[in-house]
């Protein structure tokens, strides 16, 4: 995502990744990659003279309060191991079934974004068509027979595991339906990984995912 907005791919460093100039709206500036990864070294390496930077703190252990962030939600990474059978999207003779597939097109992305934002123009704009030169990226979308676009996700694959995000379902769909037609489409033979909360974690568990460990989201107030 930060290429596709043209900044660099950060600093990575032994306890955290940081990003020095400020990351697109809904990713983090700093990530946490170790357990004693401390504030010095998320904070001391990202842009923070307006308000709004944010901190992944990968394994819940930072007390960011005290810098003058505050807490933004908690939630589990998510863990679903290769192998497990896909399963098929719920409802196929009903109008929320849907054909999943990836999205190849600036204009098919743009239609995905749309539905991904809700139809908030502002938001869609942070999927650039950038991201579809990516060979690790995969943004999938599930059509119904008319052509709307009724839910979808990301999927970032690496040698070991393919992660999973930005995963949504609109006009009524059940988040299932969403799992079951994202399932469909990944690699069978990684695993996957990626982190939800509330309603959502049930529906990932649901889809075969285990809660493996809570992290938290911390916002520059």
């Amino acid at each position: 995502m930060c290429r596709a907005h043209g900044l660099s791919e950060g600093v990575l460093g032994p306890r955290a990744w940081t990003s020095p100039r400020r990351t697109p709206l809904y990713y983090p500036d700093a990530v946490t990659l170790a357990v004693d990864a401390g504030p010095g070294d998320v904070l001391d390496g990202i842009d923070r003279t307006a308000p709004g930077a944010s901190v992944k703190d990968s394994h819940a252990r930072l007390d960011l309060a005290p810098e003058g962030f505050r807490l933004l939600f908690e939630a589990q990474w998510i863990h679903r191991p290769a192998g497990l059978p896909a399963g098929s999207p719920s409802g196929a003779a009903s109008d929320r079934s849907a054909a999943y597939r990836a999205v190849r097109t600036p204009d098919e992305l743009a239609a995905w974004a749309l539905a991904w934002s809700g139809g908030d123009v502002d938001e869609a704009a942070l999927f650039r068509a950038e991201l579809l030169a990516d060979p690790a990226t995969t943004i999938v979308a599930g059509h119904a027979p008319d052509g709307r676009i009724l839910g979808g996700a990301v999927l970032t694959a690496s040698d070991r595991v393919t992660g999973v995000s930005n995963l949504f379902t609109a006009d009524g769909v059940p988040a299932s339906a969403a799992w079951s037609g994202v399932l469909a489409v990944a690699d069978p033979a990684l695993p996957l990984v990626g982190y939800e909360s509330g309603d959502d974690l049930d529906a990932a568990l649901a889809a075969g995912c285990e809660a493996i460990g809570p992290l938290r989201i911390w916002l520059d107030a």
